[in-house]
């Protein structure tokens, strides 16, 4: 018999409206006055420009972690919410089937003068209410008994997932608002740090540029001393694995020491697929910073960390509040090339440690995924995923 299912709509987001609101207009028109000539009060310095960016950048990063938070949070209320609209679709399906075979079973009782008010309570809504059950069962065959008990089963179940899928859909509506008013956040941070920006005169940006260079370049003095002291402390482990093993007597001829670095499980190592992430996130320099993107084709901070350890076979979180929980922190003088390294003390930026205190990060908007040195924020704390 055909089923009578009918078509579910799949639930679809509205993707929210790009502009910022009027608060948000009113909170970048008062930074564009106080960098500009804003009445009684003198021109900020561009050092102090510089600061309110970096600062409204470091807000927008934060902003963005909890977007894509809320994300996650939309999309897998959206699945559950889908796959309870299926098992309700399913579940109606299978109820009217039932209820046709009941039905036929009405008419048949029909046609041999059975009675009217079995075929009613059949039928009914609430067969149950109709009159007192156990007077109904003894009017019925075996097969139209179970026929019934199936009936009110299905019926009840139908109802159950209606009732879960309402309180999904509810969920749903909740992560969306919160998606919005996280879209909205990182908008008005960003639409702030270009107004403030766009005051500055040719020469102020031209000084802003110098002062960035001079901070650049003071974190690459700070990440090459991390690559002295890691290449330090290498030699010296090998110097003094060497006098250990100078100490131990030979093995004889042909016998090997049988220390191999093999497992033997076929299984890859660490270092290996530290390896291959590491390699994606070098294929990704040169790609834009997007917020809340994931790739292939632009990133987020964390939106590159998660790719690039995917590459390797290894599952991140997607927020970088949750990669800071996975895997083992290592302290920074023991980073090694593929750990994740966390800045800022909410942890709203990570990067990938590549070696010689560097690291591969999607550092912004307006810039690229590119190399830099892990001091040119503060660090929080680093992570080695596997």
């Amino acid at each position: 018999m055909p089923s009578h299912r009918k078509p579910r709509t799949r639930i679809r987001t509205a993707a929210p409206a790009v502009g910022i609101t009027t608060a948000a207009l009113a909170s970048v028109s008062l930074l564009a006055q106080s960098a500009g000539a804003a009445p009684g009060k003198p021109k900020p310095t561009v050092e102090e420009v510089q600061r309110k960016v970096d600062d409204l950048y470091r807000q927008a990063g934060t902003a963005t972690e909890s977007y894509n938070r809320a994300k996650e949070a939309t999309d897998d209320q959206r699945e559950k919410a889908d796959g309870l609209l299926d098992e309700v679709a399913r579940g109606t399906a299978r109820l009217n089937d039932t209820r046709r075979v009941l039905g036929n079973y009405a008419a048949e009782q029909y046609r041999t003068g059975g009675m009217a008010s079995t075929v009613t309570l059949m039928l009914a809504d609430d067969p149950q209410a109709f009159f007192d059950r156990n007077h109904l069962m003894k009017q019925l065959t075996g097969r139209e008994e179970q026929a019934l008990r199936d009936f009110e089963t299905e019926r009840a179940g139908v109802a159950k997932k209606r009732a879960d899928a309402a309180r999904g859909l509810e969920r749903l509506t909740s992560s969306q608002e919160t998606l919005r008013a996280g879209k909205k956040d990182v908008q008005t941070k960003l639409a702030a740090a270009r107004t403030l920006l766009s005051t500055l005169t040719a020469q102020e940006k031209a000084r802003l540029a110098a002062l960035e260079e001079k901070k650049q370049e003071e974190a690459r003095k700070k990440a090459a001393e991390l690559a002295a002291r890691q290449a330090a402390a290498r030699k010296a482990a090998e110097a003094a694995e060497a006098a250990e093993a100078a100490k131990k007597p030979p093995t004889g001829p042909g016998t090997g020491s049988g220390t191999g670095t093999g497992t033997g499980t076929g299984t890859p190592s660490a270092s290996t697929k530290a390896a291959k992430a590491l390699a994606f996130a070098r294929d990704q320099i040169g790609k834009p910073y997007v917020w809340g993107a994931t790739g292939p084709s632009s990133y987020d901070c964390s939106g590159l960390t998660q790719a690039a350890w995917k590459a390797a076979g290894v599952d991140l979180p997607r927020t970088t509040w949750d990669q800071v929980k996975t895997g083992t922190r290592v302290a920074t003088a023991e980073l090694r090339p593929g750990d994740l390294v966390f800045f800022y003390d909410d942890i709203s930026h990570v990067g990938m440690y590549i070696g010689n205190g560097m690291m591969i990060h999607a550092p912004k908007p307006g810039a690229y995924v590119r190399e830099e040195s892990i001091y040119y924020m503060p660090i929080y704390g680093s992570v080695r995923p596997a």
